[in-house]
């Protein structure tokens, strides 16, 4: 407050002062400390904002189960990456398998929340590729991301929210370089996810899928093969199955192949286009273009399969046998002087109602282009024939050419049909025309030697064996009876002879002895003789030598000179 001013007086006069003028100040009802909560707001409405900016969509993957999965803890991560997080874990309403709600960030659900899109739970793993995930056992499991090509580059736009997650990782990620490709098998073998794929001995591929073909008549195996190996994958390439060991007894000896530790394990697969055999003259040509990615080749069992000849299509001929097949099976070789021209498709029991027999109907697949330049020459001869651009049977027929069926193994008691030409066969009916053809048949080396083998068997039970026994034993009772009468009636006669001689040749025996008078005698008569005989050869050689002395006499004695 201000205090009053004094009274002035007269004799203090001073100039007048103006009155002061008093303003009032309004005192403040905000305080400095409410900027502390109002700077929080806005710092927590910023950051409420880039996360709103930051967060993506929610996106549903269904596993069969939820194992290593937390919610808030479990990441998504691309490329080790992390692009989201688990939110929800829940059962889907049948209880078959779990639904996991994962967000995704805003910048990387552009590329994540396509069609395509795969997803996958990264835990350690023991696979034919090596162990997988150990860094998960100290940062937990994750889930795993792979996008197609397409979505990088922006080919299908649209987005996809949920998803089918694998049970396994893929065994081929999307940005790998390299190119897929589908072979065609009867059966899968013993390959596996993960089965290498070489190229002179090299792995430069891995099985990465197979499935059953549509029709369940075969196996569609989806391989992968490295860039820059695809590019020796041509038109011409050949594909067959290295898995196992292979073993062959032949000509060279005893031979067992083999390919690496693993494809023996988990199987295996290799390919190569066929080379030019040695002799033939090859023009000079530009390589082979690498064929497209997905092209579809067949997988054969062995090499010597997988680079034969193209067998071309196959023409069914049927034959009949009368005696028994077995031993033959469904698959077993057709051969043609040691060349297989087929195999046994089918074999069925049929019914002749005029004959009132049962035979047994053999189908078979024959593939003529394994005749070769034989069989372009025989279609070439066949050109202008009456049934031109039919395989010339009938004319093979009327040479002799038959069916037969033979043993392949005589361990097992395999057999095989064996094509070849019999020119005392019987004639057979054959018409060219008729679909499927049939052939005729002559019955096997084992059916024949059991035929003659029964025959002889038949002829010897024809042999009245009980009459020649009777026969027989007549004949040596009457041999008995009549050995028996001589011996009773030249008995004594044949010992009194005997006696006789023996009495004679001791009297001899006497009569030229050494000590009797007769032997001396005979003696020298003996030596007498002998000097005679030496005399008269004595004589024969000096005639010999002097003929002229049977004239003449003998020559006068020359005296030797006097000297």
């Amino acid at each position: 407050m201000t205090e009053p001013a004094a009274p002035q007086t007269s004799s203090d006069a001073a100039p007048a002062v103006p009155a002061p003028r008093v303003v009032t100040r309004r005192r403040r009802n905000i305080s400095w400390i409410w900027l502390v909560p109002l700077v929080a707001a806005l710092v927590g409405l910023s950051l409420v904002a880039k996360k709103w900016i930051n967060t993506g969509p929610t996106v549903t993957i269904s596993f069969e189960s939820a194992e290593s999965l937390e919610v808030g803890q479990t990441k998504i991560r691309y490329k080790n990456v992390v692009v989201g997080v688990v939110k929800d874990i829940t059962l889907s309403k049948d209880r078959s398998h779990v639904l996991v709600k994962a967000r995704l960030n805003r910048d990387s659900a552009g590329f994540i929340a396509r069609k395509g899109t795969r997803f996958w739970v990264v835990r350690p793993r023991l696979g034919l590729s090596g162990v997988s995930g150990l860094g998960t056992l100290f940062s937990g499991a994750y889930i795993g991301v792979d996008i197609a090509k397409s979505q990088e580059t922006g080919a299908d736009s649209r987005s996809v929210y949920t998803f089918k997650g694998l049970e396994k990782p893929p065994e081929i990620t999307s940005d790998k370089p390299g190119t897929r490709y589908t072979l065609t098998a009867s059966d899968l073998g013993s390959l596996e996810l993960g089965s290498p794929v070489y190229y002179r001995r090299i792995q430069v591929g891995r099985v990465i899928d197979y499935d059953l073909a549509p029709d369940g008549k075969k196996v569609n195996i989806q391989i992968f093969v490295d860039s820059p190996s695809d590019k020796f994958i041509t038109a011409n390439t050949r594909f067959w199955n290295v898995s196992g060991i292979n073993m062959s007894l032949s000509a060279d000896g005893f031979s067992v192949n083999t390919g690496s530790l693993t494809s023996i394990i988990a199987g295996g697969i290799a390919f190569a286009a066929p080379e030019p055999q040695q002799g033939m003259v090859v023009p000079v040509a530009k390589p082979a273009a690498p064929v497209k990615a997905n092209a579809v080749f067949p997988l054969k069992a062995t090499r010597q399969a997988a680079m034969a000849d193209p067998d071309g299509p196959a023409i069914e001929i049927n034959m009949e046998f009368q005696q028994s097949v077995r031993g033959l099976k469904v698959g077993a070789p057709v051969d043609f002087h040691g060349l297989e021209l087929g195999t046994v498709a089918d074999i069925d029991l049929e019914y002749d109602g005029k004959a009132k027999h049962f035979y047994v109907l053999v189908k078979t697949k024959i593939y003529p282009m394994r005749f070769g330049m034989v069989y372009r020459k025989m279609m070439a001869s066949n050109a202008q024939g009456e049934n031109a651009g039919h395989l010339p049977l009938a004319a093979l027929v009327r040479h002799g050419l038959r069916a037969q069926m033979r043993p392949a193994n005589l361990l097992t008691g395999q057999q095989y049909i064996a094509l070849d030409f019999f020119p005392k066969a019987a004639p057979a009916r054959f018409d060219e025309n008729a679909v499927p053809l049939m052939i005729p048949t002559v019955a096997g080396n084992f059916d024949r030697l059991q035929q003659q083998i029964t025959s002889i068997v038949t002829k010897l039970d024809a042999i009245p064996y009980a009459g020649i026994s009777h026969d027989l034993q007549a004949s040596l009772q009457a041999m008995a009876r009549l050995l028996n009468g001589v011996n009773k009636d030249l008995g004594p006669d044949t010992a009194a002879t005997l006696k006789a001689v023996r009495r004679s040749l001791d009297g001899l025996d006497k009569l030229l002895g050494s000590d009797s008078a007769s032997g001396g005698n005979l003696s020298q008569t003996l030596n007498q003789l002998s000097q005679a005989a030496k005399s008269l050869r004595a004589l024969t050689d000096y005639l010999q030598a002097h003929p002229s002395s049977l004239i003449r006499g003998h020559p006068a004695d020359v005296l030797p000179p006097s000297h």
